[in-house]
């Protein structure tokens, strides 16, 4: 998977298109990602304790990684693959040529 937790992404595709966030968590074996603010849904949740509050919460839904995009400098970009001057593996934007941080 070629997104990280903490890439900023922009989600191109389903109910929240066009919601930018940050990946809070990463699920490689089933291709999905958290975005925080995206997809959220109403979760009944019981207190557990005696001083913790129960409810409903919102809380954020994973999204298929194929759903989002990788945002590099301001603009959406496709992620590969390349070596730097070490010869180590770096992510690369595919808009600019550009090391991904």
């Amino acid at each position: 998977m070629k997104l990280k937790k903490g890439d900023t992404v922009v989600v191109i595709a389903g109910k929240d298109k066009g919601k930018e966030g940050a990946i809070a968590q990463v699920f490689p074996s089933d291709n999905q990602v958290i975005v925080s603010g995206v997809n959220t849904a109403k979760k009944h949740q019981k207190a557990r304790a005696a001083n913790q509050q129960g409810g409903i919460i919102d809380r954020d839904m994973p999204v298929d990684a194929s759903n989002v995009m990788l945002i590099h400098k301001g603009k959406p970009t496709r992620v590969g693959y390349g070596t730097d001057a070490a010869g180590k593996k770096v992510r690369i934007a595919k808009r600019t040529g550009e090391v991904i941080g």
